[in-house]
């Protein structure tokens, strides 16, 4: 795979704007944070409808009512995961978060009783999918920033978020460069592009690239921070791999157009959608 320098030039130049705007959101306050992810929950959604729309006719023609809901819940759900930083007053976000997930869930009910007795699993399933792939990700994401902030983070809660996210821009940045250079052997069907050497390549850099740093500037556990890493770098590859397929199942190049030679949210965030539940469930089993 040769290396593209006008493709490289135009990734770099919108990845500034982009990582300016992620920076602002992940070290501003908790508050920023939240409203990051809220924007980008919405935008994975909104283009999750599309692709499925896509690969299944009738998934178009579901009601905004049943768009909206959806996206209410999952915001529900990440408001739940909050901690206890984030209130309104004297009223906590998570207590808010579970009215709207309940409120939600019962006008979608109510709406499907009313407009027909016989539900089609099908398009509901391809819902719940989307809750799974979507929602819960940025939910726990949330539950990252504040349920660690008080144990071997003393206190700095952005950090952990930023470690994943460190380590899959620095994994697909050198898994491109790399398999760009050397990269000859085919990885996956699914993506031709990538190559095994850019594959192992990148993750070997961005895993020992990210310890090191933990390591040496936070002082960091070597072995907590091989672990985190190195889940998020393979489970960052099956992201993106995993967007990949739905992005050929549904005949479309990019997921959307929000970022030039970027694509859309689906596109920026895949990785990250499948790397977030799975360091939560390490850091829950192991650490």
């Amino acid at each position: 795979m040769a290396l593209n320098l006008q493709t490289l030039r135009t990734r770099a130049l919108t990845a500034v704007v982009f990582v300016a705007l992620m920076l602002t959101g992940l070290l501003w306050n908790h508050w920023s944070f939240l409203a990051l992810f809220v924007m980008i929950h919405i935008g994975c959604w909104l283009e999750y409808f599309k692709l499925v729309g896509l690969i299944d006719a009738r998934y178009r023609g579901i009601s905004s009512l049943h768009r909206w809901g959806a996206i209410l819940i999952g915001l529900g759900f990440m408001f739940w995961m909050t901690d206890q930083n984030f209130r309104i007053g004297n009223i906590l976000l998570s207590e808010i978060g579970q009215w709207l997930i309940l409120g939600a869930l019962a006008g979608l009910l109510v709406f499907k009783l009313i407009k027909t007795r016989k539900p089609d699993w099908q398009i509901i399933t391809y819902t719940v999918l989307g809750f799974l792939y979507i929602a819960m990700p940025w939910g726990l994401m949330m539950d990252l920033r504040g349920h660690f902030s008080n144990s071997f983070l003393a206190g700095k809660g952005w950090i952990l978020p930023m470690i994943i996210i460190a380590t899959i821009w620095i994994n697909d940045t050198m898994a491109y460069l790399v398999g760009s250079l050397i990269g000859k052997t085919p990885f996956s069907s699914i993506s031709p592009k990538k190559t095994w050497e850019g594959t192992v390549g990148g993750a070997i850099l961005a895993v020992i690239a990210v310890s090191m740093a933990g390591y040496y500037y936070f002082h960091f556990d070597t072995k907590n921070m091989l672990l985190i890493t190195s889940t998020a770098a393979i489970m960052g590859t099956a992201g993106d791999l995993l967007e990949s397929k739905l992005k050929r199942m549904a005949g479309v190049k990019d997921s959307g157009q929000i970022m030039p030679g970027h694509g859309g949210f689906l596109d920026r965030f895949d990785s990250l959608l499948l790397a977030t539940p799975y360091v939560w469930l390490v850091l829950n089993l192991f650490l």
